[in-house]
């Protein structure tokens, strides 16, 4: 069977948030921009902040030089990534459905139907459901063609990941759906989510100073 491959999505919080609203995500919730690592900066957040969004350049250090130890037996909600170009929907459905309660999907949009269809299956079984999910494909190509740059092709070779970070049961896990499991970065609470991984985002930083490409944004709740 071919390749499914996506449109790389933009780390642009205006695409993202249309992109969940018609998920059905409420308005109450939106993506914002994180401008920096540091105490004041952070502070320029709105809270509370129930995810964070990094897009990082992969490279050979970054491959190599793991951080955090994988547990594969989280309990959290873990789409395992087969779909090319699909780390920046994989990276909002981590986000999402990890905060179900708190976010409150409209059960008339499609969200809700796929994060029902999905969460008693397994990571690998999530994966392939999406495949097979023409809505969301869908979807996801409408909102990469919006960004405010020209999205590039199906079939270029793009070296830049997005991954999820959330806390579940008194942890810090990133989601990376082309691991195997959950990656747990050690202790964190509703109310230092942000803080903590600002934390460990400095060391993906510190793992390819060089590199001008990280972006950062925060799922908090709206003003």
């Amino acid at each position: 069977m071919a390749e499914i491959r996506w449109l790389p999505l933009e780390s642009n919080p205006e695409v993202m948030n249309k992109y969940i609203r018609t998920l059905g995500v409420s308005d109450q919730w939106q993506f914002v921009d994180v401008f920096g690592l540091e105490s004041d900066l952070l502070k320029m957040v709105p809270q509370p902040v129930c995810a964070v969004l990094l897009l990082f350049p992969v490279s050979d250090k970054s491959e190599s030089d793991s951080l955090g130890q994988e547990d594969k037996t989280s309990g959290v909600y873990f789409i395992k990534q087969s779909i090319s170009n699909a780390c920046g929907t994989i990276g909002i459905i981590h986000a999402l459905c990890n905060n179900d309660t708190r976010l409150g999907f409209d059960r008339e949009k499609h969200l809700s139907k796929f994060f029902g269809d999905t969460k008693d299956l397994s990571p690998e079984e999530r994966g392939k459901h999406l495949e097979s999910d023409a809505a969301f494909g869908q979807a996801h190509d409408e909102v990469a063609l919006e960004g405010q740059t020209e999205a590039p092709s199906r079939d270029e070779s793009v070296d830049l990941h997005f991954v999820a970070f959330v806390h579940h049961d008194g942890k810090l896990y990133e989601l990376d759906g082309r691991k195997d499991s959950p990656i747990n970065h050690g202790p964190t609470t509703e109310d230092t989510l942000l803080e903590d991984t600002a934390e460990v985002v400095k060391k993906f930083i510190a793992r390819d100073p060089g590199s001008l490409r990280f972006t950062v944004v925060a799922l908090a709740k709206a003003d």
